[in-house]
């Protein structure tokens, strides 16, 4: 039966997709916007079925479920916009997935959740992600969560953003947060193929599973490695958060395509590594590192593929 992946044009679902098609699985697309669907997934359209709907959409999402196996949900922001809060797409939108899902009896369920990811939170964004998390758990479905720390690859949003803004200070450049958050990057691959995996196995069912790469870094170490892809030396300064909120602030208001908001500022303050890294310990993977060729695409952030994102929030591959 059909594998339903929801987000399918985003970052992790289009990988996600590509890998199901890879194993010979029968795919099922859910997209919101089908410009990006056509960029991101028009190689593979041909063998996978593609569907228009929207996560807020309670109906269309049953529809969507018609004679579904088991679905992925990768649908999630880490950044809100116009009409789309962390309350409405990460956490309600998720209660109307898993309600489709019930409703159609689908019996497997693949959570992309988020390392830190708690209802107790007091940031929104982690807050939101608890939250749907344990909604995910309260179901009758066999489910599984995974918890990645920060994804890099091709089409990611927080590495590659460093990236483009590197592009347009190529002298200077804020120690953010004083660089010193700390991160366990993880790549997207290894995300995915943590997620294909755990479809067939059962010893993942009901559990969840921190996922992170092989090296904590620091902000200040990561920038450096970005810099390093980018070209370019450059002197850096110390930015503590406080003396970032009012450019944030105005990139918030002023561009539709802002790299940062004041929430994904305050997280700094929250370590993003996983104490048992499941790629290691149960899938018995090697993560990617951080580092050289898994880190080459961040060179393609050109000028004016950096202005087409900050200005019209334009789709980059």
């Amino acid at each position: 039966m059909t594998i339903l992946v929801t987000g399918a044009n985003g970052y992790v679902g289009n990988n996600t997709v590509r890998r199901l098609v890879e194993m010979g699985k029968p795919v099922r697309a859910l997209v919101r916007n089908m410009e990006k669907t056509h960029k991101r997934l028009g190689d593979v359209a041909e063998k996978i079925e593609i569907i228009q709907g929207d996560v807020a959409d309670r109906e269309g999402l049953k529809r969507a479920m018609n004679d579904v196996s088991a679905v992925i949900h990768t649908v999630a922001i880490a950044l809100e916009t116009k009409g789309q809060t962390y309350e409405e797409v990460n956490y309600q939108g998720t209660i109307n997935v898993v309600d489709a899902a019930e409703a159609r009896g689908v019996k497997r369920f693949i959570n992309i959740s988020q390392n830190a990811a708690s209802s107790a939170s007091p940031y929104r964004f982690l807050k939101s992600k608890g939250r749907a998390q344990e909604y995910v758990a309260s179901s009758r479905m066999a489910w599984t969560a995974l918890r990645p720390s920060a994804i890099f690859g091709p089409q990611d949003e927080f590495f590659n953003s460093l990236a483009r803004l590197m592009q347009l200070t190529p002298l200077v450049f804020p120690m953010i947060g004083g660089g010193t958050a700390q991160f366990q990057p993880v790549s997207v691959y290894d995300v995915v193929e943590a997620s294909v995996r755990a479809l067939d196995d059962n010893g993942t069912i009901s559990k969840e599973f921190e996922l992170g790469g092989p090296e904590v870094l620091t902000l200040g170490e990561i920038e450096k490695r970005i810099a390093a892809v980018v070209g370019g030396a450059r002197l850096y300064f110390p930015a503590p958060t406080w003396l970032l909120r009012l450019p944030v602030f105005i990139m918030e208001k002023t561009l539709p395509g802002a790299p940062v908001n004041g929430n994904l500022l305050d997280l700094l303050a929250v370590p993003n590594i996983v104490k048992d890294n499941a790629l290691v310990s149960y899938f018995q993977m090697t993560p990617r590192a951080f580092a050289g060729e898994n880190i080459a695409y961040l060179k393609n952030n050109s000028i004016s593929a950096t202005l087409r994102k900050f200005f019209r929030n334009a789709t980059i591959n």
